[in-house]
């Protein structure tokens, strides 16, 4: 019987599963979107919205929390200077969960878990050249 024992196994032994939600946060941050499979997202979900709260709070000792489980220094520097000014006036809720298509080898649903206010690179299509123009999306409440 599995009772108390929260959390998905993912066929994986410990280190390996922290492994995974680790790589997964740091690309997460790194690129502020990210397409995986719907149970990993449900799972990093929590552990990311975490982090950006240890952003937030901006002290030494979050700074280190956080190096302590995002694998890549600069993108710490980046979720302490940028993405937590993002995020200063929301109380949680900083990710969300997009469906988008089913993985053609196993079927598995794939959803986009993506920051709620990124910067997005969007290609303007009606000029011959395509352009990238930074804009913040947000969500209107």
């Amino acid at each position: 019987m599995r009772h108390r024992k929260k959390g998905r196994q993912f066929g994986r032994n410990t280190k390996h599963r922290h492994a995974l939600f680790r790589n997964l946060i740091t690309s997460l941050l790194e690129h502020e979107r990210i397409e995986t499979t719907e149970a990993k997202a449900k799972e990093i979900r929590g552990m990311a919205e975490k982090m950006i709260t240890l952003g937030k709070a901006g002290s030494l000792h979050a700074r280190r929390q956080a190096l302590s489980f995002i694998q890549k220094k600069d993108i710490v520097s980046k979720l302490f200077d940028d993405v937590a000014g993002r995020f200063r006036g929301r109380a949680g809720g900083y990710t969300r969960i997009i469906p988008t298509r089913r993985r053609p080898g196993d079927g598995a649903e794939m959803v986009a878990l993506e920051l709620i206010e990124r910067e997005a690179s969007v290609t303007d299509e009606k000029d011959s050249e395509s352009k990238i123009v930074t804009e913040t999306v947000t969500e209107k409440i």
